[in-house]
């Protein structure tokens, strides 16, 4: 899930934050990618007729399907992938959980009516909603990626922690997910859409953590407490704060110390917060994952060669892939991760931090965009106005 409204917040307050960009922008990087998440998003994605892809005997391939070409797709365009996999859930997270699995039981008898009664848009829907990466869906995914030679790691907690810790670390160029909450785990870069298919035809977004905090105009710890009061996998939502409220709310009272003290002294009781809610659990975790340092002996990562007699006994004896599609697409690793990587310029040069003034600057500019949107906003509903007491027919 995330952090609910993360991103429209971050591209209301901090737009200079968000780079939109092609996929061959990052020729010459090396990427950690959040394998569950992007497990979740091939079984999804990859159908045919509304249906997950299944082998001849009714086993599903569409999460070996999308690893096995959008890994060569990235691949192809100069970046080195190394995939990172969930472990085991913090405890703090059993509780969201026991929802998603409660929805997807819901999504199962909503699927089984749709079925008999249902239209075939119903049933996708519904389909699509009782999607659930097994243990079995990991397990096969991990020996296609060893046999295709691209490296992963399975982390001790949660994926996005620990592709935060490579990029922090600069063993990697930034962490690619399509959760936000990789930003509250400090990495430093994040990278959406990176294994999206190309006839989605999205932008990759690159998102730069030092600009948010910048553009939101608060330190990480304030930013950690304002993705938990937006709503995290770890605790439920606190009812009726949304996400201009709860940013309003850190600003002004500048912690969620501050928050609750504020909600629990309020005279007109507009907020309840749930009974079991704790936010220092949830920080602490945000704060201080359960990780594997980055100079851990599992995270010294090699790319290979790819077995190219390995794969097609895999994907195609053992799963009813086409031979010569496989056999293409293993050529097209094989040349693609032997190859030298041409150097980045950036590789040559270090990073300079920006001045006080430069900050201040960057600033200033992000506040001067929002009040010419706000002023335009403003105009644009005066004329909206205006043209309804206008008479029909008339000038």
């Amino acid at each position: 899930m995330g952090i609910k409204q993360l991103f429209p917040l971050i591209r209301d307050h901090a737009p200079d934050a968000i780079k939109n960009g092609e996929i061959k922008n990052h020729f010459g990087r090396k990427v950690a990618i959040d394998a569950s998440m992007t497990l979740y998003s091939f079984l999804v994605a990859v159908r045919s007729n509304g249906e997950m892809l299944t082998s001849e005997t009714g086993e599903t391939t569409s999460h070996l399907m999308g690893m096995f070409y959008r890994t060569i797709r990235i691949c192809e365009n100069g970046i080195k992938p190394v995939y990172v996999f969930d472990g085991a859930p913090p405890k703090l997270k059993s509780g969201e959980l026991a929802k998603r699995f409660q929805r997807k039981a819901e999504a199962q008898e909503g699927l089984s009516e749709a079925k008999e009664t249902g239209t075939a848009e119903d049933m996708e829907k519904f389909s699509r909603r009782t999607v659930r990466v097994t243990r079995e869906h990991n397990e096969e995914c991990r020996r296609l990626l060893t046999l295709m030679g691209v490296p992963y790691i399975i982390a001790p907690t949660e994926a996005e922690a620990q592709c935060a810790v490579l990029a922090k670390a600069g063993k990697v160029y930034a962490a690619a997910s399509e959760d936000m909450d990789t930003l509250t785990f400090d990495s430093p870069i994040l990278l959406r859409h990176l294994t999206f298919s190309e006839q989605r035809k999205e932008p990759i977004q690159e998102i730069f953590l030092d600009r948010v905090l910048e553009g939101l105009a608060m330190d990480r710890n304030q930013f950690i407490d304002l993705c938990i009061l937006l709503g995290c996998d770890y605790l439920d939502q606190i009812p009726k704060i949304g996400p201009s409220t709860a940013y309003n709310l850190i600003k002004e009272h500048g912690s969620l110390e501050g928050v609750v003290e504020f909600i629990q002294n309020d005279p007109k009781k507009r907020y309840t917060i749930p009974d079991d809610w704790p936010y220092e659990d949830a920080r602490e975790l945000f704060l201080n994952p359960d990780v594997r340092s980055a100079d851990h002996e599992e995270c010294d990562f090699t790319w290979k060669a790819p077995d190219i007699p390995g794969l097609v006994q895999f994907l195609v004896q053992e799963k009813g892939f086409s031979e010569d599609r496989v056999r293409s697409g293993a050529e097209k690793l094989n040349k693609n991760l032997k190859s030298a990587q041409q150097a980045r310029l950036e590789g040559f040069f270090k990073a300079v931090p920006k001045t006080e003034e430069e900050k201040n600057n960057l600033k200033r500019k992000a506040d001067e965009k929002k009040e010419a949107a706000k002023k335009k906003q403003k105009v644009d509903a005066k004329k909206k106005k205006e043209q309804k007491h206008v008479p029909r027919g008339g000038a």
